[in-house]
C-alpha cells in the first residue's frame, strides 16, 4: 500500500505546485498566501509519504484529498483534478491493502513449506 500512496502523493506534489502558479494568474489572493498554502500542502505530501505505514496517515491522506477539491473555489480545474487524485488515493488504499494481504498470505505459505516462522515475525531475512 505504501508504494501505491506514495506514488500518488508525488504526482499531487506536481500539482498542486502548478495550482499555485495557475493562482497566482487566476485568484485575487496575495502570492503570499497562495504559496504559503500551497507549500504547507506539498511539504504535507512529502511527510506523509514517509508517514504512510504508521496509524492515522491515511486518514491524513484522505484530509488532503479534501483540502485538495476545496481548493477548486480557488482554481476551478481542482474540483475536477482533486477529485481524479481522490479516486487515485482510494484506489492506492484499497489495493495496496489486498497487495499487502497477498504478500503476507505468500509470506507464510513459504514459512509452512520450510517449516519455520515468516521472515516478517522472526525480524530475519528470507532465506
Amino acid at each position: 500500500m505504501r508504494t501505491l500512496c506514495a506514488s500518488t502523493l508525488i504526482g499531487e506534489i506536481l500539482v498542486v505546485g502548478l495550482t499555485g502558479l495557475v493562482a497566482m494568474q487566476q485568484s485575487d489572493l496575495s502570492n503570499g498566501t497562495i504559496w504559503g498554502v500551497s507549500g504547507a500542502a506539498m511539504v504535507l505530501c512529502v511527510l506523509l509519504c514517509g508517514m504512510l505505514g504508521r496509524p492515522g496517515a491515511v486518514q491524513v491522506g484522505w484530509g488532503l484529498q479534501i483540502a485538495l477539491i476545496a481548493s477548486g473555489f480557488v482554481v476551478p480545474s481542482m474540483f475536477f483534478l482533486g477529485a481524479v487524485f481522490a479516486a487515485l488515493w482510494w484506489a492506492s488504499v484499497h489495493y495496496g491493502r489486498i497487495v499487502d494481504e497477498a504478500k503476507a498470505a505468500r509470506a507464510r505459505a513459504a514459512a509452512e513449506e520450510t517449516g519455520g516462522a515468516p521472515a516478517e515475525q522472526t525480524g530475519g531475512a528470507p532465506a
